[in-house]
């Protein structure tokens, strides 16, 4: 009788139904769930319980052993074993092989190749040494078993050392995570809660100066302020270690304070302290209050970060007092709030003068009041008050944030960058600069790599956002940021985490489509399923232009016509400037429909695009204009010079071969050479970042 258990004889079946239909790229969970006679969320639950991964993933984990064995026993070449075993991309094989194997499909050949010629030399020498062999056994019998055995010990003290360390680290980092709680105001007059919230506000900032902490944001904890939930619950959803609890009374000109830092693990107070002081004390107060946290979780803290939580915002205490007050509507972020904010931070700096926060509020609530206008009004403002509060505060984040935002409401995005990386120096855990520096490198200024660091380290600082809907759309920025590094399997995790969130996300089924195209290339699948999106809302001028270039990409122009007309259409009457980089593609199709002299006036636009574009894929836009004016050599150089840049986007992998155009150069005699050049560029830098990913503790 089979001792297979019957765990072991359902995926063994399952394996069996994969191996079958190895070559089909099209079989997936849902052919897989009708030949197991299960439905499809049985076998997913299943699945997930027996292999700790989802349906998906054993399937090409299937095709990928598989690979590995046809590398091990067969001459075909990769690309032959890749189509194979279900892959009808060479280059997405290539990487989730290196993904599962950490090696390339090349290398794991050249080792094979090697362990033959060792196992052929070994066979030329195999009489000798069995002639001898038998002798030397005998004779160092004890000695041979001692050796293996300590080597064995060494072996296990590495491996669970390694598995220890591993550990270490990620309790580590989870070790000196910490959350600050909504303080109580225990004062009769609810006037003064904004008061008690400046104190936790306060207790917040200068906690998140120390780059030894991870310091869960404001809009994480906001939530928990009238929470029945458990110190357990609540760690558990902020994925920290320590809680901070408070509350405050303002008494005449008495402050009462108690505070408690709690250990979530066994919701037991490590440190507890009862203040009774005057106004004039509160700066010492919270200043004291960050330093006795830090020292009872053992975190490091340096001079300078100090010195950041020793420096006084102002020396007034009725501008402080405005100041706090000013923090109430400013929260809110509306129109109404924001000018309610400013007039208060204009009182506090009429008490100060000199008092560089006020000034870095006011500059910031203008920015708000700016944004989304088509017409910028308060520049001037925002760069007058932000001077002002760098002249008076240099090394504080918030100065630096309020010049950064002058210069991107001014589109000066890499004048930006510099101030909002000094700002992450002086407050490490500032979910602020970290978001506005994902957006940044998301679109203005593009850089994949940079833009997933920031993400992944948002997630962290912001890890429960106040509502699903703003958790829906944190989620689909990293899913975004994951696929645009080749991360697949992380973009679809993430696009379903947004979707279970918000169904009616506005952008995430749109995104869903192209992470599903990324994943298996099936052009026509994802034309028909744009189609549908683009039907649920035939005003989005986003999906329209994305639908008539993946026609395009077919040569259907008649298809891509309909589609491009329409959108040229809504953007003529409503004077819009959008997807400049796209008009050669609609000039080629308007081309084909015989409309030449509307199709030249798109030539020009796209060459005037390219003349002014400095993003780093100015060469693939070059070298496209190159190929419709015939000049393949002068194609090649800008795709020559492109395969030199770093951190560009998995969708030039994806599409770059699919244009028509490109078509053309393929029989150039350095097309492969340099196509392969800029693959590889991808995936060299994608392993890199994985890497320092990892040791950032941010994958």
């Amino acid at each position: 009788m089979s001792n297979i258990s019957y765990q072991g004889k359902f995926i063994e079946q399952a394996e069996a139904f994969i191996i079958e239909n190895i070559s089909n790229e099209q079989f997936g969970v849902s052919e897989l769930a009708e030949l197991m006679n299960m439905s499809r969320s049985n076998l997913l639950r299943k699945i997930k319980k027996q292999t700790q991964g989802s349906a998906s993933q054993f399937i090409r984990e299937v095709r990928l052993q598989k690979g590995m064995t046809l590398l091990e026993e067969t001459e075909f070449t990769v690309s032959e074993i890749s189509y194979k075993v279900g892959f009808s991309n060479n280059s997405y094989f290539i990487k989730c092989f290196r993904d599962y194997y950490e090696y390339s499909p090349g290398e794991a050949r050249k080792k094979i190749d090697e362990q033959v010629e060792l196992r052929q030399e070994d066979s030329q020498n195999t009489e000798a040494i069995e002639v001898t062999k038998k002798g030397f056994l005998q004779q160092y019998r004890v000695q041979i078993i001692l050796v293996f055995a300590s080597v064995l010990i060494l072996a296990a003290f590495l491996f669970f050392q390694k598995e220890t360390l591993n550990s270490n680290k990620e309790d580590i980092y989870r070790s000196k995570s910490i959350a600050v709680l909504p303080f109580k105001n225990m004062s009769s007059d609810s006037n003064n809660l904004y008061f008690v919230n400046g104190l936790m506000e306060s207790t917040l900032n200068n906690l998140q100066k120390i780059e030894d902490l991870r310091v869960i944001s404001r809009t994480s904890v906001e939530k928990y302020r009238d929470t029945d939930k458990t110190i357990s619950e609540i760690a558990e959803e902020l994925n920290v270690n320590y809680l901070i609890e408070g509350s405050g009374q303002l008494v005449d000109n008495q402050v009462l304070l108690h505070i408690q830092l709690i250990d979530a693990s066994n919701d037991t107070p490590i440190w507890a302290e009862q203040y009774n002081h005057k106004t004039e004390d509160i700066f010492s107060i919270q200043n004291e209050v960050a330093k006795k946290i830090t020292e009872a979780i053992k975190a490091t803290v340096t001079p300078s970060e100090l010195q950041q939580i020793d420096k006084k915002p102002t020396e007034n205490l009725l501008a402080y007092d405005y100041y706090l007050k000013g923090l109430e509507p400013y929260q809110a972020r509306t129109k109404e709030g924001l000018e309610a904010a400013i007039i208060l931070f204009k009182k506090a700096i009429e008490q100060d003068p000199e008092f560089a926060l006020a000034y870095s509020e006011i500059a910031i609530s203008y920015y708000y009041l700016d944004l989304n206008q088509a017409k910028k009004r308060h520049t001037d403002i925002i760069n007058n008050n932000a001077d002002k509060a760098l002249l008076y505060d240099s090394k504080s984040a918030k100065s630096l944030i309020a010049k950064a935002l002058y210069y991107i409401n001014s589109n000066e995005f890499r004048l930006a960058i510099p101030h909002l990386e000094k700002a992450l120096e002086y407050n490490p855990n500032s979910f602020s600069v970290v978001q506005i520096l994902a957006d940044i490198y998301s679109g203005a200024i593009p850089d994949t790599g940079k833009y997933l660091q920031y993400a992944l380290k948002g997630l962290q600082l912001n890890i429960e956002a106040n509502d699903s809907i703003n958790k829906s759309y944190m989620y689909l920025a990293l899913s975004n940021a994951f696929v645009q590094n080749g991360f697949t399997d992380e973009a679809q995790k993430y696009i379903k985490l947004s979707l279970d969130n918000n169904p009616e996300n506005y952008y995430a089924p749109f995104l869903n489509v192209f992470i599903q195209y990324a994943q298996h290339q099936n052009i026509e699948k994802a034309t028909y399923a744009l189609v549908g999106e683009w039907k649920k809302d035939t005003t989005r001028l986003d999906i329209m232009q994305e639908v008539a270039k993946f026609y395009y990409f077919q040569e259907k122009y008649d298809s891509a016509f309909y589609y491009y007309d329409k959108f040229e259409k809504i953007k003529e009457s409503n004077g819009l400037n959008m997807y400049p980089q796209e008009n050669l593609k609609i000039g080629l199709v308007y081309d084909k429909m015989g409309m030449q002299d509307k199709a030249e006036s798109y030539y020009k636009a796209y060459a005037e695009y390219c003349e002014n574009d400095q993003s780093i894929y100015q060469p693939v836009s070059l070298a496209m204009k190159y190929l419709h004016e015939e000049n393949p050599n002068l194609a090649i150089e800008q795709l020559k010079l492109f395969a030199t840049k770093n951190n560009y986007q998995y969708w030039i992998l994806l599409f770059l071969e699919e244009d028509p155009l490109m078509k053309t150069l393929k029989s150039h005699p350095e097309y492969d050479e340099i196509i392969q050049k800029i693959k590889d560029r991808f995936w060299e830098n994608h392993d890199q970042l994985k890497k320092s990913l990892k040791e950032k503790n941010l994958l």
